[in-house]
């Protein structure tokens, strides 16, 4: 009976996905092709066309999103790569309150007319159904970052291309193993490689999947000409941290669950987000159609700015930094950027949780909360 890899579960995908053809003393692992030079006559042609470490991890994505994929210096590169396609003066719905990268740039396209940008609560679904006429785009990220807003995604998406409207997804947050938006008939879904599937804290890269032959085409030009490659190392090194994704995100969002639950009823919290938590305001509508409920939560410390930042500041364990998605977890006050979006609360901490012992990190969290 021959084998069906269409059949694996995503956790197997991620170990199998990508690997050299099996013969005798062949190789486990992709090499890194340290090459910006090929003889003529073959596929690739030049080193910012092609790359078989850059093929080796897409394919991996592409085993994982259920499309095929690209991969980019950044997940910032794959964003505007995707932004890039379209045309002068579109129109774009996004989010009010997702991740601040995008909305900068979003901003800065508003501002010199290269895009005209409408921005919603993306979790209001009347709200995002009512901005859709005359849109060219609708850019959704669910959860967002930071706030853990959950988008209706089987409906927009439905709604929006019945409306032959361009649909692109950003999975950062919930990763192939929490929800597939391809498979909901999303257009492209974008992840930031750096944060879960490479899982390290040691790479920056973007990914951007679809199944359609025209916007691949688009895409893969726009890499070729904008320059936004990824280095072979670097596309080695989240092909290497996408072999444990699946153990890591998994215990990840165990122990999110965990420290959610408790963090709701600790006497200096006023609110956490997590939609995985029954008394969210998402959860009724992420069980629905997510897996999972994440890796990440944010809560709000009772006091001000300043007591949130001495929070993070006093932990042992937990790192206070930026980003996300690594197998160290990370906390930090996201309002200390000044480019988040206003409406983020002051004392909102996001908490990316990573794999730990869950009561090492509760200790550390209840050290630190003392500290207030």
């Amino acid at each position: 009976m021959s084998h069906d890899a269409s059949n694996e579960k995503l956790s197997t995908r991620a170990v199998t996905a990508g690997r050299p053809p099996r013969a005798g003393d062949s190789e486990l692992n992709a090499p890194i092709s340290l090459n910006s030079t090929f003889t003529a006559g073959g596929p690739i042609g030049y080193g910012r066309y092609g790359n078989d470490t850059w093929s080796a991890t897409e394919s991996a994505i592409s085993a994982l999103e259920g499309g095929r994929s690209l991969i980019f210096s950044s997940g910032m590169a794959a964003i505007t790569a995707a932004f890039s396609t379209l045309p002068w003066g579109a129109r774009v719905v996004a989010s009010n309150e997702g991740y601040s990268g995008v909305m900068t740039l979003l901003n800065q396209y508003s501002q010199s007319g290269r895009l005209k940008v409408s921005l919603v609560d993306i979790s209001n679904t009347d709200e995002v159904l009512a901005q859709l006429p005359g849109t060219d785009l609708l850019w959704l990220e669910s959860p967002t970052n930071p706030c853990l807003d959950v988008a209706e995604l089987p409906q927009l998406i439905s709604a929006a291309k019945a409306a032959g409207i361009l649909v692109m997804v950003d999975n950062t947050f919930a990763t192939a193993l929490t929800q597939r938006p391809l498979e909901m008939g999303a257009d492209v879904v974008m992840n930031s490689i750096t944060k879960f599937l490479s899982g390290h804290s040691d790479v920056l890269m973007g990914s951007l999947s679809t199944n359609s032959a025209e916007l691949f085409t688009s895409l893969e030009s726009a890499r070729k000409f904008n320059g936004s490659i990824a280095g072979p190392f670097e596309a080695w090194l989240a092909l290497r941290g996408i072999r444990t994704f699946a153990l890591r995100f998994t215990q990840s969002c165990k122990s999110a669950q965990v420290l959610a639950q408790r963090l709701s009823e600790h006497p200096k919290v006023s609110r956490v987000r997590y939609p995985g938590l029954v008394t969210d305001s998402q959860h009724e509508r992420a069980k629905k159609f997510m897996a999972t409920f994440g890796a990440v939560l944010s809560f709000e410390v009772i006091g001000s700015g300043a007591d949130a930042d001495r929070v993070c500041d006093s932990s042992e364990i937990i790192t206070h930094a930026t980003s996300l998605g690594g197998v160290e977890s990370l906390w930090e006050r996201r309002r200390r950027w000044p480019i988040e979006s206003p409406s983020v609360p002051e004392t909102l901490i996001r908490l990316s949780v990573g794999c730990e012992d869950v009561e090492d990190l509760w200790e550390d969290i209840q050290r630190a909360l003392s500290t207030i």
